[in-house]
């Protein structure tokens, strides 16, 4: 467990998307990898400057969306075929086109299921208190700021170094965030 006062990471205060976006940029380039940002609109380019990579988000839906197609289909057939086999009017007892809206069905609940709580947990969500939420004026980044922060855990941090960085990237300014 961390002391109460110590130090997260020193965020630098934006006005606009192109500046955050340009700091990001050149704070990648200079090496920092343990940083984040925040603006109260998605921005172009953001994540690959940060140097995200993809999510693994689509290839859990398409896995649960198949899992719970075939499931659904599974369950018709064995109910239909193996579990009470009902013969209505010399109809076969596997007839696939009866069994394509519960399976459509299935796969659609099973999928986006699958992509609400994939990512919320790839996304550590809930996530009621962050440190971010400690610095000056963070409330504004729901509005009308933009915020870039280096954590301490980044192996490049230094304060006085990290400072004088953020400093040339001519922020509103640059404050310390403590845990």
């Amino acid at each position: 467990m961390k002391e109460k006062n110590t130090l997260y990471g020193l965020v630098a205060e934006f006005a606009d998307s192109s500046a955050v976006l340009k700091a990001t940029q050149r704070a990648y380039a200079n090496g920092y990898r343990n940083m984040d940002a925040y603006s109260p609109f998605p921005i172009h380019g953001l994540a690959e400057a940060l140097g995200r990579r993809r999510t693994a988000v689509p290839l859990i839906v398409l896995l649960s969306g198949m899992t719970g197609g075939l499931g659904g289909y599974f369950m018709e057939w064995y109910s239909m075929r193996v579990d009470f086999p009902f013969n209505i009017g010399g109809r076969p007892l596997h007839s696939w086109p009866a069994f394509i809206p519960i399976t459509f069905e299935l796969t659609v609940l099973c999928a986006a299921l699958s992509a609400i709580i994939g990512m919320l947990a790839l996304n550590r969500l809930p996530e009621p208190y962050h440190p971010i939420f400690n610095a000056p004026g963070f409330e504004r980044a729901s509005v009308d700021r933009f915020f870039l922060c280096i954590e301490s855990a980044d192996p490049k941090f230094t304060l006085t170094d990290t400072r004088n960085f953020l400093q040339d990237l001519n922020p509103i300014q640059v404050t310390e965030v403590r845990a």
